[in-house]
């Protein structure tokens, strides 16, 4: 009877330290190395498109031309045809000055002129009757050279007659002050009945061409020989401008092309400034504005394109993660342009399916299941280190 219940006790001592094996058996790294399923990834496929290389910079908008109107005589101001902030054409009244005085120096000037013309035909008669008489003796030499001498100073005279109308006639259009730009008035400075000088450096107001425009901007000196190429090309080398970003995240505000680049570098910053004109009929582009310019200075035709996040940097090259049957291999690739949206990338073929997410727990041959957008969160937490 004690060893029946002996063999019991050691039977069930048996059974479990064999249970006790099968578990710690199934807990080992090893066997739970074995049963991890494949790891989940998303991929893409290798493209082939066109892609503008560009330089970027910060610039400030200018007018091309920009005039302070000032008069060109003294006077009352009698008159202003336009308000601040309206749109002119070139050879528009902006403005009137008391004309009066001018006016009647003119009117003088006109008579003084008349007078002289009918003093200088007397003049010419008496003129044609003493030479004349002068071929039969009936007149002294001395008397034909003193009426010759009144003949010429009457036609001196109306010279000076005729030089003195156009002087006031010139005074005359000073009065009306008209724009030599078209484009926006700005805040006026004079109000109408102020008595105006030539000699005030303030003036009435500006008037600033808006479109086309400008934008002045420098680029590091390095850029120096990419510029002149493009400058000396045969095709005008397309610029954008952005505000609240670049070309990538950026407000497009115009398009336009490089027109030159300055004739010296900067010694104290080491850049070369260089301007690009813009059609700015939306007038989106401000004089003073500080904007983003994107210099295209390249186009690759039918380059491969991947997302940036695609190329894995190594100790001593970049590579990737093609996908090959279920499985991965790293494919070591050459970067030739690279931005924010995308990487032109050398090494593999149009087509090919890449690893585009869930790269941190792959290595050459490891088993991998792509997974759909849908499926997106489930590749992120694969992705993350494992405690």
């Amino acid at each position: 009877m004690r060893n029946s219940i002996t063999k019991k006790l050691l039977l069930a001592l048996l059974i479990i330290a064999l249970l006790g094996a099968a578990l710690f058996y199934w807990k080992r790294p090893e066997h739970k190395a074995t049963s991890v399923a494949a790891i989940p990834v998303r991929v893409i496929q290798v493209q082939r498109q066109d892609v503008a290389k560009s330089l970027s910079g910060i610039g400030t908008v200018q007018s091309l031309q920009s005039v302070t109107i000032r008069p060109q005589i003294d006077g009352i101001l009698s008159k202003l045809a336009v308000k601040e902030g309206q749109w002119v054409k070139q050879g528009d009244l902006l403005a009137s000055i008391d004309d009066r005085a001018i006016r009647a120096n003119l009117d003088q000037a006109r008579a003084q002129l008349g007078q002289s013309q009918a003093q200088l035909q007397v003049a010419g008669v008496n003129l044609k009757r003493y030479k004349d008489l002068s071929v039969d003796n009936g007149v002294s030499r001395q008397t034909l050279d003193q009426q010759q001498a009144l003949f010429d100073q009457l036609k001196a005279t109306i010279q000076g007659n005729q030089a003195a109308i156009a002087a006031a006639q010139v005074q005359l259009s000073y009065t009306q002050i008209r724009s030599p730009v078209t484009g926006r008035v700005g805040i006026r400075t004079v109000d109408e009945g102020n008595f105006l000088r030539v000699t005030d450096t303030q003036g009435l107001f500006t008037v600033t061409q808006i479109d086309p425009i400008s934008v002045e901007f420098a680029l590091p000196q390095q850029s120096l020989p990419i510029l002149q190429a493009l400058v000396h090309g045969n095709q005008q080398a397309p610029v954008k401008a952005f505000v609240d970003g670049d070309h990538d995240n950026g407000t497009l505000l115009g398009q336009g092309h490089l027109t030159l680049i300055d004739n010296q570098v900067s010694a104290s910053t080491g850049t070369i400034r260089a301007k690009a004109e813009f059609d700015n009929g939306a007038q989106k582009l401000w004089p003073g504005q500080l904007v983003n310019i994107s210099v295209q200075s390249e186009l690759l035709r039918g380059a491969l394109v991947v997302p940036p996040q695609v190329v894995q940097r190594g100790i001593d090259n970049h590579y990737v993660y093609r996908v090959k049957a279920e499985a991965v291999e790293s494919v070591p690739v050459k970067i030739a342009y690279q931005d924010s949206n995308l990487t032109v990338i050398e090494g593999v073929a149009a087509g090919d399916t890449l690893v585009s997410d869930g790269q941190s727990r792959l290595k050459p041959g490891s088993h991998i299941e792509v997974v759909h957008p849908q499926q997106a969160d489930v590749a992120d937490r694969a992705s993350e280190p494992q405690p």
